[in-house]
């Protein structure tokens, strides 16, 4: 029976069907991208889509380039079990919308670059460039890794979905169209991938809303229930979850993805007019706004009809991220096909995710590495060069996933890690772009500092993690169970905040209450703040003059002078 315990059904063939049909018209876009642009070959047509992509498609994949299959599962999890504060993420959305489409991509698509991390060489000296070159290729190998590995974790316990079967398809998947297809194929296949994640959520939804009698009584339920309590203005830097660490921390976090990543960047460059770059900065945020409101009122929805039996304290499931391919089999299985969707949803965030990545780490590789040494390559080397990229660190994100399985609760860990490193290379930029007394040794000691000191705070929050009292999880109930174990779990949404990498120690020292309790949404902001007034200090100490106005003459570098004066 619905939201009383015990087990759930599994996949019908109806549900394989339904899948796999995701799988085949993913894979299909990119074969039809690479018949369609087939005498399209350059380099410039491969990373970039020959930079006459629209505003409204490549808004899309800027969404579901971040919302993972990781968020299609968490965010709803998070909604259950902490409340509603996480919507409180439009207003970062916005913010990070204006910042980045008024400051950052007038810059970029103004330099004509492939590359985000060429700035940093123009801005300050080649082997900074290298280093935050290689800071994003690391972060992002492993993120992509985990990426593919969790949600299949989750719903191979769920669904029986073979597990490694599914980890190899997805890669293939991904590999195929990126290779194949190019930036074109990412995009319009993002686009797909953008509208079944919003239709596995309606799906929930309005499943939920039949079952618990509209969704006025969802929304009661969750009154009562303490989760739409989103406004603590509390200004405690140590809690999880309050107005100001979303609105502050949380919009600091967003800009540091959005405006140097070069998975965002290479989108928005790719538009065939600086205005249809801005334009897809804001669709995008309507699109995040849609996403975000969806998923947590599926999160809301799953509360209703859990709010009497609990699934994780009662032991039906082992960890939070089960949470929503639970609440599926539970109450969809009865349409066939409809979990399969549902599944497919979550699936197509990780395929945008891994395509998104491939690709961007395919744009950095050549341009940053192998172009500055390797002049004279011929179009069709390039275009073997691209492709074998592709396919070569397509093969690395299904290892990482690979090396995922063995790392346990290390998983989340990465997911926070992937955060700490974003803020001292968006510190690093500001560095340039806002001041001209920054110099390279200010510029490198800063950054240096800043991840020093994201790492320490965020590591120690792993081994050390907050108390109840600093995360606010809220109460459930198991009075409504068919049969109750006694087994507490207190275990945390697995991609919103620091988790532990063992179990809590006995002894907790001075800092684990203070330092190591910082939120995990101040973690870029501490970076960014932490490499620019050290970068700026540095500098004053080492006293070197604005190398950029001193090769002003040069065409490239003069374009980037006037773009810092405009």
């Amino acid at each position: 029976m619905v939201g009383t315990g015990g087990p759930v059904a599994t996949f019908s063939v109806w549900d394989y069907v339904v899948f796999a049909g995701t799988i085949v018209g993913a894979a299909g876009i990119g074969l039809f991208q690479a018949i369609r642009g087939r005498k399209e070959t350059s380099s410039d047509e491969f990373l970039l889509g020959g930079r006459q992509m629209t505003a409204v498609p490549v808004a899309m994949s800027l969404t579901a380039s971040f919302m993972s299959g990781i968020t299609v599962i968490g965010t709803p999890a998070e909604a259950y079990r902490f409340g509603a504060a996480f919507w409180l993420f439009g207003f970062s959305y916005a913010i990070m919308s204006a910042v980045t489409a008024e400051i950052f991509v007038p810059l970029f698509y103004r330099l004509g670059i492939t590359s985000a991390y060429e700035y940093l060489e123009m801005r300050f000296s080649r082997p900074i460039r290298i280093i935050g070159t290689s800071m994003y290729i690391v972060q992002t190998a492993l993120y992509t890794g985990l990426v593919i590995y969790a949600p299949a974790l989750a719903l191979n316990q769920i669904t029986g979905l073979n597990l490694w079967g599914v980890l190899v398809a997805t890669g293939a998947v991904c590999i195929l169209y990126c290779t194949l297809g190019g930036l074109k194929a990412v995009i319009w296949t993002d686009v797909l991938q953008m509208v079944i994640m919003l239709a596995g959520f309606a799906a929930v939804i309005a499943r939920g809303a039949v079952l618990q009698g509209g969704l006025t009584k969802i929304w009661e339920d969750a009154q009562q229930g303490g989760r739409l309590k989103a406004f603590d203005f509390d200004p405690d830097p140590l809690k999880r979850h309050t107005f100001w660490t979303i609105i502050i921390g949380g919009s600091v976090m967003w800009v540091s993805i959005y405006s140097i990543n070069q998975s965002q960047v290479q989108r928005y460059i790719s538009c065939k007019t600086l205005g249809h770059a801005k334009m897809s900065l804001y669709v995008n945020m309507v699109g995040l706004w849609v996403t975000v409101s969806l998923a947590m009122f599926s999160g809301l929805t799953m509360y209703s009809i859990y709010k009497s039996c609990d699934p994780l304290t009662n032991a039906d499931i082992s960890t939070p991220d089960q949470l929503l391919p639970y609440l599926v089999m539970d109450i969809l299985a009865v349409y066939p096909g409809v979990p399969g969707l549902f599944v497919a949803a979550a699936y197509s965030g990780t395929l945008s995710t891994v395509s998104s990545s491939i690709n961007a780490l395919v744009a950095v590789t050549v341009e940053d590495f192998i172009l500055p040494v390797c002049k004279n390559l011929t179009q069709k080397q390039m275009t073997w060069m691209n492709m074998g990229l592709s396919v070569f660190f397509g093969a690395l994100c299904i290892g990482m996933a690979g090396v995922a399985s063995l790392m346990g609760s290390i998983l989340q860990a990465a997911l926070s890690i992937f955060g700490m490193i974003s803020g001292p290379l968006l510190g690093l930029y500001l560095l340039g772009m806002l001041f001209r007394t920054t110099n390279s040794i200010g510029g490198l000691l800063g950054m240096i500092i800043g991840l020093v000191l994201t790492l320490w705070v965020g590591i120690g929050g792993q081994i050390y993690p907050p108390t109840d009292e600093m995360t606010n999880p809220l109460l459930l109930s198991t009075i409504g169970c068919n049969t109750t174990t006694s087994q507490n779990y207190t275990t945390t949404a697995p991609w919103t905040s620091p988790v532990t990498l063992t179990s809590q120690p006995d002894v907790r020292p001075p800092l684990a209450d203070s330092w190591y309790s910082l939120s995990y949404l101040y973690f870029s902001l501490l970076g960014t703040v932490t490499t620019v007034v050290s970068g700026l200090l540095v500098s004053i100490v080492t006293g070197e003059t604005y190398n950029l106005y001193f090769h002003c003459r040069d065409t490239t570098v003069l374009l980037l002078c006037k773009c810092l004066i405009l």
